[in-house]
């Protein structure tokens, strides 16, 4: 694969480009950039297949640059210090990245990741669900990468009724009676839908408010989801519920 680095740390570009060579023999770097003018003309010259792209730079950040790209045909390895919102929008799309100080076992995972991606028969593209992401305003339109044994799923949150605890996995309930068992626990998906009108209303349970039917009142009380279904409601979560509707 031909690749290029976005990065405007001297320093930290010339270690990510020593470890890529050193590290990952079938990437070949056509080229550097230090700020997203300079890596939009690289891309443009070179169509790289892959984009080792930093996050915070002068002038405009990484994803002001990939927002110049209607339908990116190459893929995204975001390399950044940590930030909550940045990694919450690759957690939401599956986008590959590394976490400045860069770990060699990392990257190599991460190039074996898009190796295989685009070795695959899979339309689907981490990079363009980010992109996608980023240009809705819709929060229900949004969409996530749901990691299954084989890849991912693509679904919208709009067509998540609510999400229920199974031990470590965590089973989806979608519009239209699909239901899909994911290997990541309810509270990974309680930190990355909670911006996104999900609550949570139970220890094992998690709803989308615009499913929700009706509420009986209880102790905790009941909800009846848009799909017929009744989801118990705690006691310790009767107020943030009700504070969702006030």
């Amino acid at each position: 694969m031909n690749a290029i680095i976005v990065e405007d740390e001297k320093v930290s570009r010339e270690i990510l480009a020593s470890y890529i060579r050193k590290y990952c023999p079938d990437i070949n770097l056509k080229g550097e950039a230090v700020n997203i003018t300079e890596a939009k003309n690289l891309i443009d010259s070179v169509k790289p297949d892959l984009v080792f792209l930093d996050i915070e730079m002068p002038k405009g950040n990484g994803f002001d640059l990939l927002e110049q790209y209607a339908d990116p045909s190459f893929e995204v390895i975001f390399v950044t210090a940590f930030n909550e919102y940045a990694i919450e929008a690759f957690n939401f799309s599956a986008s590959y990245y590394l976490l400045k100080p860069v770990s060699i076992d990392e990257l190599v995972k991460a190039v074996e990741k898009v190796k295989q991606l685009r070795n695959s028969r899979d339309s689907w593209s981490p990079t363009k669900i980010l992109l996608q992401n980023i240009q809705s305003s819709v929060k229900q339109e949004k969409k996530i990468a749901l990691p299954l044994i084989d890849g991912f799923e693509v679904v919208r949150t709009g067509d998540i009724i609510r999400c229920a605890a199974n031990d470590n996995f965590t089973e989806f309930y979608f519009t239209n009676g699909k239901k899909m068992m994911i290997c990541r626990t309810l509270k990974f998906y309680e930190d990355l839908l909670k911006d996104h009108d999900f609550i949570r209303v139970h220890k094992s349970h998690l709803v989308n408010r615009h499913h929700i039917k009706r509420y009986t009142k209880g102790k905790g009380g009941s909800l009846t989801m848009i799909d017929g279904s009744v989801v118990d409601v705690s006691a310790s979560y009767k107020d943030l519920l009700l504070d969702g509707f006030l």
